[in-house]
């Protein structure tokens, strides 16, 4: 068993009718591919397709794969390259509904150009032929806010937005003892909790959930351990 510092995940909402046969059937057939002419006049046949698909109960996976053309310096000379980036997801069926995570980078930063949101847009353009039919989900600030009081003491740090003071914009607290203190509760008073991190114990890990269903770990784990977590701890608290 590989332990690997897993990159963030987003996760999102399957609101067109759909099942996991059909998903996997239309998945597994995509492929598109163009050409790009380099500088130097090569031409590189760039492919977007999709991988690694596997079906089992309640779940659809697979590997978005997808070719970019990339400029460097080779020698005080501006050279374009073609590399190409793949990003994880998982469809998971809860109850009378789906989810789709995605595994990666939800901001531009560094040299990542797949984001979730663009994977999530394609595979929504593939299955529905329309940008509507995957839609990004929150997790209410009560849930997060019940998520840190029910444990205070694994709780490692609380970001709130929606402040309300005059100039400032968001307000933090880092601690083992957040929950006990005055600036606590004032910041409650004057915000809404957007950003929690904290331990969970029963599993042995530290992870951060956004409202916006970002979810980072910060400990080494499987990738498979991180998605059953998701599926089974953070799933249910999406309204």
């Amino acid at each position: 068993m590989v332990l690997e510092l897993v990159l963030p995940a987003k996760i999102f909402e399957i609101k067109d009718k759909a099942d996991l046969e059909s998903i996997m059937s239309k998945l597994k057939k995509f492929r598109e591919e163009e050409s790009h002419e380099t500088q130097n006049g090569e031409t590189l046949n760039l492919i977007t397709q999709i991988q690694n698909m596997d079906m089992k109960e309640n779940s659809v996976s697979g590997v978005f794969s997808k070719d970019f053309i990339q400029k460097d310096i080779y020698r005080r000379k501006s050279v374009e390259v073609g590399i190409t980036e793949e990003t994880p997801f998982w469809i998971k069926a809860l109850e009378r509904r789906l989810f789709l995570i995605v595994s990666g980078p939800s901001g531009a930063g560094g040299r990542k150009k797949l984001l979730t949101n663009y994977v999530a847009n394609k595979l929504s353009q593939i299955l529905f032929k329309t940008s509507h039919g995957v839609v990004e989900v929150k997790i209410p600030h009560e849930t997060l806010h019940e998520l840190h009081e029910r444990n205070p003491e694994a709780t490692k740090l609380i970001w709130f937005d929606q402040v309300d003071i005059p100039g400032v914009e968001k307000l933090c607290l880092a601690g083992s003892s957040v929950a006990d203190t005055q600036l606590y509760r004032d910041y409650l008073e004057h915000g809404r909790i957007w950003y929690v991190v904290f331990e969970v114990e029963k599993r042995g890990i530290v992870t951060g959930i956004a409202r916006n269903t970002v979810v980072t770990l910060f400990s080494k784990s499987t990738s498979e351990e991180f998605i059953n977590y998701l599926a089974e701890d953070i799933l249910p608290l999406i309204k």
